[in-house]
């Protein structure tokens, strides 16, 4: 490698697993002191992007430790902890390399974490009036997760319906965000009357300076400005129809919104190809004769302009778009609590640190 200019030398460096390259950081100084530049960690971090994954939650038992399951097209299936945080957590929110996860048994308690790296950040109480709680079971409805890797900062993003103590709710809709910037919670007040299932909480995708969900109706995308601290509301496709046997999942596909209606025979794909036009454009459509005795079952997750990957109850599965074929990825090999798709995440394995 001594032969090899520096630069030559970062475009192979950028191109590894990140434990391999914490390996190779021990090698001699010169090397260790290529891979901690801040161009390096750039450069790592732009390619990590463009290669997304699959994050899954295994856990023995409800009282048990969960491990994660990381799901790679081009390395296969690896395995993380988080031990690291010395709590149980729930993974609430992934995005570009770092997880949003809050504590099982302190509510309200949350860490951003990057499970590769191991760095974590435990977020700053919120001030909230003790006589107002998030509805119905206290925990917030929505949770997102934004990291600009460009502008070295993330957000934490907590909303859902408040109600005063002995009140019922009348539609206020709390909105709570988190600074990396600041260390700070800022709050604003909205009304919504959207309701949100497990799957739409799941998927919520940050591209374009905003956090997405897809509501319950699967009828719009409720979109949050972290700039403006705004909310609008985007339109479905014309041609996507929910109901009759159809279901409806929002995903990113390299930098876009993308939309996936699942029936008992096609997977049909749509990308938002201008945002702020809300000009969808049909991207492909898919038989699913092949998978026939699975397809109630497959949930997408995750995917690119190469493939496109799928949680089951016990399995992942990738579709790839060119050769159309399906391929399994990782089954489960002990009975697990819950279906692998209701704790399955997009991932990116970045160095991106969240201090």
């Amino acid at each position: 490698m001594g032969f090899f200019p520096d630069e030559v030398v970062l475009l192979i460096l950028a191109r590894l697993p990140v434990k391999s390259l914490f390996r190779i950081k021990t090698v001699c100084k010169h090397w260790y002191r290529l891979a901690s530049d801040k161009y390096f960690v750039q450069l790592y971090n732009e390619i990590a992007v463009k290669n997304p994954m699959l994050l899954v939650e295994i856990s023995e038992s409800i009282e048990s430790q969960s491990s994660l399951i990381c799901v790679d097209n081009l390395r296969g299936v690896s395995e993380f902890s988080l031990d690291f945080l010395h709590n149980r957590v729930k993974v609430r929110a992934s995005c570009n390399g770092l997880l949003c996860c809050s504590s099982i048994a302190d509510k309200g308690v949350y860490y951003v974490c990057n499970p590769v790296t191991r760095e974590l950040k435990l977020l700053p109480k919120r001030s909230e009036r003790p006589l107002t709680r998030f509805y119905p079971d206290g925990e917030a409805t929505l949770v997102g997760l934004a990291c600009d890797l460009s502008a070295h900062k993330f957000n934490v993003v907590l909303a859902g319906y408040h109600r005063t103590f002995g009140h019922r709710p009348d539609g206020t809709f709390i909105c709570l965000i988190y600074d990396s910037d600041t260390n700070k919670w800022r709050k604003f007040v909205s009304f919504q009357d959207d309701q949100f299932s497990h799957m739409n909480r799941n998927q919520v995708v940050f591209v374009n300076g905003a956090l997405h969900w897809l509501t319950g109706s699967s009828s719009r995308i409720l979109a949050l400005d972290l700039d403006s601290d705004v909310w609008r509301k985007i339109l479905l496709p014309d041609e996507v129809c929910y109901g009759s046997g159809n279901r409806i999942y929002l995903l990113e596909s390299d930098g876009c919104l993308s939309v996936i209606q699942i029936s008992d025979v096609w997977m049909k794909t749509w990308v938002l190809k201008d945002y702020y036009g809300e000009e969808w454009h049909a991207a492909d459509r898919v038989s699913l004769r092949c998978i026939k005795g699975l397809v109630q079952s497959i949930f997408p997750i995750s995917q690119t302009g190469e493939c496109v990957f799928f949680a089951t109850h016990k399995q992942v599965l990738v579709y790839h778009w060119k050769s159309k074929l399906w391929k399994e990825m990782y089954s489960v090999k002990n009975s697990s609590t819950l279906p692998l798709w209701f704790s399955a995440h997009a991932f990116r394995s970045t160095i991106f640190s969240c201090n």
